[in-house]
């Protein structure tokens, strides 16, 4: 006799909307399985996954910049005012950028070295992420400075710089990585979801105004250009019509899936990773 073992949803919200995302995810897949055609259907699966892994790598950069950050600025500031002063002003400056425009015009000349030679496609993912870490490492510098000048003032920085423990270690080991992995976690969460909206806005952007051939298909595939799509384009006009249409209601998940599932992904996505971060942030702090 097989017993079953118990299964129930954790708790925690932001677990539960990860469990939601998911689950969403994998039922439509399953729909497009069953009625969309083989090449869409492999088109929006390589689009959601290429954007996975932008935002993914995207994020993990912005995370080893904005650690060089809090520990450049960290010795700058022990140094001297002036050194203190130069940093401050330095990326106090590149954090006034506006970030979206920071990812337009680096995904623009990209776009545009990649119709004059062939980038494989990997190094064009790379760089596609190294540019949105680019604009977006500041926001988790902050934190990072955040946490090493909450432990500053404790008698715990104090004590190990007194026992001969060298700076280098407490910032990067004892403050860092052993007491705020939780903080980081958070963070990146958001930048995460921060970096998923710009990366789908941008190439949504760039899409429909630069050449079909510069972008859609010498680029890689994400969820922006392929919102961007004519067929897409089509599906989701579809979706207009049928506001006045009725009759066309039964005829949208069969028959216009591919626009349907990319705009689906794109917003279904983003309120999930909201949901995450707002929910985890609070779970942090309670």
């Amino acid at each position: 006799m097989v017993a079953w073992t118990h299964f129930s949803i954790p708790d925690e919200k932001d677990i539960r909307w990860l469990i939601r995302w998911w689950g969403g995810v994998m039922t439509l897949w399953i729909w497009l399985l069953a009625f969309l055609n083989a090449p869409a259907r492999h088109k929006i699966e390589i689009a959601f996954l290429n954007t996975l892994l932008i935002a993914t790598l995207s994020t993990l950069l912005a995370l080893a910049l904005a650690w060089g950050q809090a520990v450049l600025i960290y010795y700058a500031r022990r140094r001297s005012p002036l050194w203190a002063q130069v940093t401050d002003t330095l990326f106090s400056a590149w954090r006034s950028l506006p970030q979206i425009l920071g990812i337009l015009f680096g995904y623009v000349f990209i776009a545009y070295r990649q119709s004059a030679g062939d980038m494989p496609a990997v190094l064009v993912l790379i760089l596609l992420a190294l540019i949105a870490a680019l604009v977006i490492f500041p926001e988790i510098g902050d934190m990072l400075l955040e946490r090493i000048d909450y432990f500053r003032k404790s008698d715990f920085f104090n004590a190990m710089r007194v026992a001969g423990i060298p700076d280098s270690r407490i910032i990067n080991y004892d403050i860092l990585y052993k007491n705020s992995p939780v903080h980081i976690l958070n963070k990146c969460i958001a930048v995460f979801a921060m970096t998923f909206f710009l990366l789908i806005s941008v190439d949504f952007i760039v899409s429909v105004g630069l050449a079909r051939q510069v972008n859609l298909v010498n680029m890689p595939r994400t969820l922006g250009n392929m919102l961007a799509h004519i067929d897409s384009k089509q599906d989701i006009l579809a979706l207009g019509q049928s506001l006045s249409r009725p009759s066309l209601w039964l005829q949208l998940p069969f028959a216009h899936l591919q626009g349907l599932a990319t705009a689906f992904l794109i917003v279904f996505s983003l309120i999930c990773l909201f949901k995450i971060s707002q929910y985890f942030s609070e779970r942090l702090h309670d």
